[in-house]
């Protein structure tokens, strides 16, 4: 564990964001971060190759916040945390901020051996059911369907059939009930009150927490200093507006969060300047629908948008995600009188920018 003023002498500023504490804790270790408040970092085996995991001492035990992805690696990490940094004391409360593999992969495992409840938002908790419950079956032809309008070829299609279910494989077996957080809720942790926050767009009903007391947010995916959480539209609700969502969510913890408060992502590091990074994430979203814009132009599928929308190209690995936050910004596009799509006689939507004087206000 790091003495918190040691860390804050080798902060660092980057982008006009400043991280007090720029080394990340080793897997199993833990760094002291705010009064009470333990950050731990679980490998992941994808590009984004870390989640960053938070214990709140909680009494004679810790409150936990999210908990990483079903691996051997974090299954080993969090033994050498339970025994190590977490001094043997038991887990009261498992909080998952979302529904993503990352945050709940371990969530039924942790659950079973420390008997703690899980807390989550309802949307978050049945979406992660569903998806465990879909990942058994065959893939649908309504995905099927999803990515051919998007312009994926019969090879894609293929292999996206074959992966399919992927969900699941990361993630151990859910606990069959749960206890429900709210936007607005206050939970006490360690006589401290918490404050949810729910954000939406990255995932249906994701939660944060805030201390208002030392303004210590801790903030999932829904702020995160370097990247920009995705967001997308997926084949189970292809009409949505995450995007829309999204943007509101940016602008509702804006006027939120003071200047001072202290972030906890869940990737990248601890930092402060939570204002600095919220204009960042909206400014770059509306920089990649003008630039969609420009491209829609000429008539283009949801892959061709892939240029204006990330600002380079996209390699197979990254396809479903990156069709996702496409059609996100697409829709977003269309539901505010700004494109509009026609599908052929192949399946295959084709988008066209709306002019000026054929807006709706």
């Amino acid at each position: 564990m790091a003495d918190d003023a040691t860390a804050l002498d080798q902060g660092i500023e980057a982008r006009g964001l400043i991280y007090p504490m720029p080394d990340a804790p080793a897997p199993g270790a833990a760094i002291k971060v705010a009064r009470g408040v333990l950050w731990f970092r679980f490998a992941l085996p994808f590009q984004l190759n870390h989640v960053n995991v938070y214990a709140v001492r909680d009494g004679e035990g810790w409150t936990v916040i999210d908990t990483g992805l079903r691996t051997p690696d974090s299954v080993a990490a969090w033994e050498a945390a339970l025994d190590g940094a977490l001094e043997g004391r038991p887990i009261r409360r498992l909080i998952c901020t979302h529904m993503h593999p990352d945050h709940i992969g371990l969530a039924g495992w942790l659950c079973d051996r420390s008997g703690a409840p899980l807390l989550m938002s309802r949307l978050e908790y049945v979406t992660a059911r569903m998806l465990m419950a879909e990942g058994t079956g065959d893939a649908p032809e309504d995905g099927e369907r999803y990515y051919r309008a998007a312009g994926w070829n019969e090879g894609q299609i293929d292999r996206w059939r074959k992966d399919y279910g992927g969900f699941a494989k990361g993630v151990a077996p859910m606990p069959r009930s749960y206890l429900r957080l709210s936007d607005e809720d206050v939970i006490q942790i360690d006589g401290d009150d918490w404050t949810v926050v729910v954000g939406s767009g990255h995932s249906p009903e994701h939660l944060c927490l805030w201390r208002r007391s030392d303004d210590v947010f801790i903030a999932g995916d829904q702020i995160l200093p370097r990247i920009s959480s995705n967001v997308s539209v997926w084949p189970t609700e292809p009409e949505a507006d995450p995007l829309g969502d999204w943007m509101a969510s940016l602008a509702k913890l804006r006027a939120l969060l003071p200047e001072g408060a202290f972030v906890l992502p869940a990737h990248g590091e601890p930092f402060h300047g939570v204002h600095a990074r919220l204009d960042a994430l909206k400014r770059g979203h509306e920089v990649a629908l003008k630039r969609l814009e420009r491209t829609l132009r000429q008539p283009s599928r949801v892959i061709d948008g892939f240029p204006a929308v990330f600002g380079r190209a996209v390699g197979e690995g990254a396809l479903g995600m990156a069709t996702g936050e496409a059609q996100a910004h697409l829709n977003y596009l269309e539901k505010r009188g700004r494109a509009r799509r026609t599908r052929d006689e192949n399946g295959v939507d084709w988008w066209i920018a709306v002019k000026r004087d054929e807006e709706t206000t």
